[in-house]
């Protein structure tokens, strides 16, 4: 039994990306991020050249506009080639989509284009030490003082916590009295009242994540983004897909780990017989490929309803949690069955499994994931 060759291997637009993607090495430098962590300025920078930053934000801001169905698939290519990093990286605008969609002109043009160039790295903090994943119990505190916002409070689990020129951050508006609800604003971070503590992670290292502390930070009135109180709102839309998109990335990661396993286990020889002539290592790789097959083809069907319009909050949250856990699954596999090089630094495949196992809670924690699905089952009132 074989796999399908690559999804969209002969469309022109997938082919001309994944042509780009390929002549920046990705691969080999994702393991040596992996060892030395540090935000690839050049490569992001190198990404904007070559048009892999923001593959479905509007070519009004500077992106390819390409339908989510494409963009899955050449996400999907980008992680067979290098692994999470750089398609992760190449999708940054997306996950800052809330500043392209609602922010002011003046700030998509001293932020967001450029991010869209790789010349300004803009993060997301969103979750706190006590909030976790819910954006309701949020406390980090807005004031409006005259023509200003003072921020104060702390950020935590936060991508690029010292690397972000910039971040979109989500507080709670206050009014003198009133709680207007969840805001978003656009915060330089090399403002007076910021610090940043970077802490060791197990995958995706050179994210750097950390902490970040807003001691009564001033930004400017018309940094917010969009209404007062509506940020939450724009943000679910944004994570609906981003959910579907980084399910994209995991299956991507996780058929290049197969496909070696399978020559690996067809050349390598144990107790007489080739490996794959034993059931207990041919049998499971053959239910990863089917596995596999069928996360993807979930994927590819969220993706389009998404694309079409059509509510997927659930779909795509569970297209998350599917492709993580058939992935971490495949990855497992390929580690086991290499044996002991399989665990060692010597081939790709635990940094693979390491990088995949933040996809169970960035971007909402597979338990939510299945709360979103379930409201579909079943609506609150």
């Amino acid at each position: 039994m074989k796999l399908p060759g690559l999804p969209g291997a002969d469309d022109p637009v997938v082919a001309e990306v994944v042509e780009a993607a390929a002549r920046l090495a990705l691969g080999r430098r994702s393991a040596e991020l992996d060892l030395a962590p540090e935000f690839p300025r050049a490569e992001f920078r190198a990404l904007g050249t070559a048009g892999l930053l923001g593959l479905a934000t509007s070519p009004a801001h500077g992106g390819r506009g390409l339908h989510l169905p494409r963009v899955a698939v050449a996400l999907y290519h980008m992680a067979y080639l290098g692994g999470t990093t750089f398609a992760k990286l190449s999708l940054q605008p997306e996950f800052s989509s809330v500043l392209g969609d609602h922010g002011s002109g003046p700030l998509r043009d001293r932020f967001y284009r450029p991010m869209l160039r790789g010349e300004c790295l803009v993060g997301n903090h969103v979750t706190e030490p006590g909030a976790g994943a819910d954006a309701g119990s949020l406390s980090l505190v807005a004031e409006r003082e005259g023509d200003e916002f003072v921020l104060t409070g702390t950020k935590s689990e936060i991508a690029f916590a010292r690397d972000a020129d910039a971040a979109i951050v989500y507080a709670r508006e206050r009014a003198g009295p009133n709680d207007l609800g969840i805001s978003a604003f656009l915060v330089p971070q090399r403002l007076p009242g910021l610090a940043a503590t970077v802490i060791p992670d197990l995958g995706e290292r050179w994210m750097r994540r950390g902490s970040v502390v807003y001691d009564h930070v001033r930004v400017p009135a018309d940094h917010r983004i969009g209404e007062a109180g509506a940020a939450f709102g724009y943000l679910k839309r944004e994570l609906t897909r981003e959910r579907a998109l980084l399910a994209a990335i995991y299956l991507g990661v996780a058929r290049a780990s197969w496909e070696d396993t399978v020559r690996y286990v067809g050349e390598r020889s144990a107790f007489g017989r080739k490996l794959s002539a034993q059931e207990a290592v041919s049998f499971p790789l053959v239910e990863d490929a089917a596995r596999l097959e069928a996360a993807w083809l979930y994927v590819e069907r969220t993706v389009r309803a998404i694309d079409a319009g059509a509510p997927s909050d659930g779909t795509a949250a569970l297209s998350k949690w599917m492709a993580v856990e058939t992935a971490l699954g495949v990855l497992d596999h390929a580690i086991q069955f290499h044996g002991g090089r399989g665990y060692s630094k010597a081939l790709p495949h635990e940094q693979r499994w390491r990088d995949v196992r933040s996809g169970a809670i960035a971007h909402g924690p597979h338990e939510i994931m299945h709360a979103v699905a379930a409201r579909e089952l079943w609506p609150r009132p």
